[in-house]
């Protein structure tokens, strides 16, 4: 699934194109699942100054099976079954060899500049690839990979978010934030949803939620949470709105992190400095993760210890269908195309 121009549902074209062969050191991978990201429709729609190679194939999360092998491959054989992490290092700079690869000098994440995941076939370094133990489903390693990555590595590593702290996620039904309530959990903190949608918040319940608080009802949702906190104030917020910021400083305990891995509301919002560094707070921004991080969590997803949550699949032919309802913000959990 392809577009040859930026615009509408309607520039997605089902179509041929050339199978691509493994490199050296690359893996081919049949896939039989993908999903989507709020990315995909950003980047159909374009904005001044992207250059793609056109056609260009939308697509970051994907999971499937070793079809070929490039060169030098060691850590996997044909059949094996693999997720792909779509954060893509060069693995030579110097970020790369300190494994911090989501800092790569050259950094890029696959279906953004890069032809990604709606497709049957994919070529990716072998470093870019997870195995799967027999069995598990692969619309579950699709829906997991990009999002349980970026809460890991933002809640985890860059907000070092504890036992016993109070954690608010601004939203219930994306793959962020859904996976954001599950890691808040798994750390031993008590996780506050801010929400609009009965069904999602009741979802958030459901995923370990211990207070949701309805955003439609409550005219200042930054104070009723200064009023869950017994009047402290939460220890980090979860906020890849952005235009919420406002709210979210102010619900914040002296010293409390923000922390944001994005901007689904916009790029561009004020925010009032007084709060910053009167109250000694800290914005912390990261995107996806380390390779460490990704095998990490994805550890944890297998395991059963973090569960992706899937709102509907669609066939890869109807990926202009899936992305409408992503954008619409309808969806609760993630959404993945079934390829194979």
């Amino acid at each position: 699934m392809l577009f040859r121009r930026h615009g509408g549902p309607d520039v997605l074209e089902y179509s041929d194109f050339p199978t691509p062969e493994p490199k050296q050191g690359e893996v081919q991978i049949s896939l039989h699942a993908a999903a989507l990201n709020r990315m995909d429709v950003i980047v159909r729609i374009g904005w001044p100054g992207l250059k793609l190679e056109l056609p260009h194939i939308n697509g970051a999360d994907g999971s499937g099976v070793v079809a070929a092998l490039g060169e030098n491959v060691n850590r996997y054989k044909i059949g094996d079954r693999v997720a792909i992490n779509a954060n893509l290092g060069c693995g030579e700079c110097e970020f790369c060899l300190k494994g911090q690869d989501n800092l790569c000098r050259t950094w890029h994440l696959l279906g953004e500049t890069i032809r990604g995941t709606y497709a049957e076939t994919i070529c990716l370094p072998e470093r870019q690839l997870y195995l799967l133990p027999a069995g598990f489903d692969f619309h579950a390693a699709a829906a997991a990979a990009l999002v349980y990555q970026t809460a890991w590595h933002s809640m985890v590593k860059r907000g070092g978010v504890t036992p016993g702290e109070t954690v608010v996620i601004v939203g219930a039904g994306g793959g962020v934030n859904t996976a954001s309530i599950q890691v808040a959990k798994y750390l031993g903190a008590k996780a506050i949803v801010i929400g609009s949608n009965p069904a999602k918040l009741e979802k958030a319940r459901e995923l370990g939620a211990d207070v949701l608080i309805d955003r439609s009802k409550e005219e200042d949702w930054s104070k009723a949470v200064f009023l869950a906190t017994d009047k402290r104030g939460a220890d980090v917020i979860v906020d890849n709105v952005g235009t919420t910021f406002p709210s979210s400083l102010r619900c914040l305990r002296k010293g409390g992190r923000l922390l944001t891995v994005g901007n689904s509301g916009a790029p561009k919002f004020e925010i009032d400095n007084r709060f910053i560094f009167a109250r000694h707070l800290s914005i912390i921004g990261s995107t996806m993760s380390t390779l460490t991080d990704f095998n990490e969590v994805m550890d944890l997803v297998v395991a059963g210890k973090l569960k992706p949550v899937i709102d509907r699949t669609y066939l890869l032919t109807e990926a202009a269908q899936a992305q409408e309802r992503l954008w619409r913000g309808e969806n609760l959990g993630k959404i993945t195309l079934a390829i194979h």
